[in-house]
């Protein structure tokens, strides 16, 4: 299977939609140690992917990722605007133009954006932050057989996992790590929304 304009397309636009959806309950656990803020941020990203991709004329990918990674950046409140324009942006990595990806493509794409992600922060897994979930998906990802939906649903359920164990940990980065261990129960919001895009990705390409 190759990703092309028509799939791509679909599949963010289930990004933003599932983002919509959860963005109450993203600032609800987000205000247990944070600011409380990063659904609202959350769902403005949402609203500028449905407006980049309702301006999307051409079949470049490469140019599309990289101008809503961009936008993205310029999204204030708190760290998720930069932190999602530098995973987005990184999707655009491998690519040179073309307007089609292949599993071998998608699968680089994915190491890339982590890269991307590695250059602005150090946190790892165990940190609580979107890097719990962030770093599975892209283990499994690369891990997948040679099939676009598998290595989707490969990356969607490791994200998933990652998310749900970030709550295992004490916080190491932001206004919560001065919580500690009072932020053990609570998922991290990052952690979370972060398997919410990869299930965005792997739901819309179905």
């Amino acid at each position: 299977m190759l990703l092309s304009k028509p799939e791509i397309e679909k599949m963010f636009h289930k990004v933003a939609e599932i983002w919509q959806e959860n963005k109450d309950y993203l600032s609800e656990i987000d205000s247990r140690f944070g600011d409380g803020d990063h659904g609202v941020t959350i769902g403005k990203i949402a609203s500028l992917i449905e407006k980049k991709l309702a301006a999307w004329e051409d079949d470049d990918i490469e140019e599309f990722l990289e101008d809503l990674g961009d936008s993205t950046m310029e999204i204030g409140g708190g760290s998720a605007g930069p932190l999602y324009g530098t995973l987005i942006g990184g999707l655009s990595g491998p690519l040179n133009g073309g307007g089609a990806i292949g599993e071998g493509l998608l699968k680089e794409m994915f190491t890339e954006c982590q890269s991307a992600m590695e250059d602005i922060t150090n946190a790892k897994v165990g940190d609580k932050t979107m890097m719990d979930a962030l770093i599975p998906a892209v283990a499994a990802a690369e891990a997948a057989e040679d099939d676009c939906l598998a290595i989707l649903e490969a990356a969607k359920e490791a994200a998933a996992r990652g998310a749900k164990e970030s709550e295992q940990y004490v916080s190491k980065f932001g206004r919560a790590r001065s919580y500690k261990e009072q932020t053990i129960g609570t998922p991290d919001a990052g952690a979370v929304s972060t398997s919410l895009f990869f299930a965005g990705l792997c739901d819309g390409l179905k």
